[in-house]
């Protein structure tokens, strides 16, 4: 999978249609066989361009889970990334939705299924099988704040935070930032030396929006965009204007360097990867980017990784890294046995190992085989997630669309100047 589809796929997260529900709901209670009888293999429907669960589950069912394959096939069936909702849907209305499939585009479509009886519930499973330690902490923490509950897997867990040039901190004297105020002074000891402070990309929008739910994370704690989201709190309230204003200054102060607006995604991965810009937002699919000798100047080396900072008085804390599951995928309640219960405990012990050592890829299963030659930074990665037990989103988890797309294509506006930060959050709270 290209990070440029898993980008968007993030992105595509935040929505729900106003039709699911009515659609899902229509037919659950109805006969049919399909997936809700006996299974007679495990069947898998995954978007077609997601390569990698169905590579690690052949691979599993061939070597760890060859066992439980023999008892019931490993059967893999793609569907197109814009198709999955409505194919999910339609299985839905018509009971005969596989054993395992990809969750939709829209977390509120999971959630649906999850109300209708579709959707396993992974914390009491896993504690059945004495497999949930088998999942990270943080990767479940994130599920439920995303999904309502543990209703999904994470076949690829990220965190994000802010990457840092080593060599541009030590010639300029500068230690990594603990506390928000202590960010803004290192930005200023850059900016100083001709240095961009942060690389961004202003055109996508979102590297810029991340910034701000840190911030309102740090001030307000992990639950302050769930209170926007239930209508406890809105957006043009002072405490979560004073977010948009915080890194609205750091664009007045021209930290993000010159023409951010117009700056794509590649253009800002290059500016911190060819040396000219001390730090970088951004989540930890990058790791792939980093690992190209190529198109990495500065050396794999040379980049570290630390928390969005705290906050001084604030809630929230930066051992609550944002986080999201790239490649969630659940498993059908209705079809769930004995033998579908043998199939996710194999795949809770052996996922991350496996995904970890033939795809390079972090998951939120623990490593309980070790994998050899992990590059450093990936292993830091795996290590934070490790210690973490508590996560926030991002600032438009849980938008609808339409305020999504007001946020992303108005951020560069808000740190350039040309929007303030309570016209800002204005737009954005009025499209929720």
């Amino acid at each position: 999978m290209t990070i440029t589809t898993t980008r968007s796929r993030r992105l595509l997260a935040a929505a729900a249609g106003a039709g699911i529900t009515a659609l899902v709901l229509t037919g659950c209670g109805g006969g049919g066989g399909g997936a809700s009888s006996t299974p007679k293999e495990f069947s898998v429907l995954t978007n077609a361009e997601n390569t990698e669960i169905p590579d690690v589950l052949s691979t599993l069912s061939d070597d760890q889970c060859s066992a439980e394959n023999k008892t019931l096939p490993l059967d893999l069936e793609t569907v197109p990334q814009t198709n999955l909702d409505q194919r999910l849907q339609l299985l839905a209305g018509q009971n005969a939705l596989p054993v395992m499939f990809s969750a939709g585009n829209a977390p509120a479509l999971t959630k649906t299924l999850a109300d209708s009886g579709n959707v396993l519930d992974f914390e009491k499973a896993l504690t059945d099988l004495d497999a949930i330690d088998n999942i990270e902490p943080a990767a479940i923490s994130t599920i439920e704040s995303l999904y309502g509950g543990f209703n999904a897997l994470p076949f690829e867990y990220n965190i994000e935070g802010i990457w840092y040039n080593k060599l541009l901190f030590a010639d300029n004297g500068v230690t990594v930032p603990e506390t928000w105020d202590e960010l803004v002074t290192a930005a200023e000891t850059f900016n100083a030396a001709g240095l961009t402070a942060f690389s961004a990309s202003g055109d996508q929008g979102w590297p810029i929006t991340r910034l701000i739910g840190n911030y309102i994370f740090r001030t307000l704690g992990p639950d302050a965009l769930q209170k926007v989201a239930d209508g406890d709190a809105k957006l043009t309230d002072p405490e979560y204007v004073e977010a948009a204003q915080a890194i609205a200054d750091l664009g007045a102060a021209g930290f993000f360097g010159k023409g951010v607006g117009s700056i794509d995604a590649d253009t800002a991965a290059n500016q911190f990867m060819n040396g000219s810009a001390a730090m970088y937002y951004m989540g930890s699919w990058t790791l792939s980017d980093f690992a190209d000798a190529e198109r990495n100047q500065i050396g794999e080396e040379n980049i570290g990784f630390m928390p969005f900072p705290s906050v001084e008085g604030g809630k929230g804390d930066s051992s609550q890294l944002a986080a999201n599951v790239g490649l969630p995928a659940t498993f059908n309640a209705k079809s769930y046995d004995d033998n579908v219960g043998a199939w996710l405990d194999c795949i809770s012990e052996n996922y991350g190992s496996t995904a970890l050592s033939e795809k390079q890829r972090v998951s939120g299963f623990k490593l309980n085989t070790p994998v050899a030659d992990i590059p450093p930074l990936t292993a830091e990665v795996q290590e934070r997630i490790g210690a973490t037990d508590e996560t926030v989103l991002w600032f438009e988890a849980l938008f609808t669309t339409k305020a999504t797309t007001t946020s992303q294509t108005n951020a560069a506006q808000l740190v350039t100047g040309d929007l303030s930060a309570e016209e800002f959050m204005s737009l954005v709270q009025n499209d929720l």
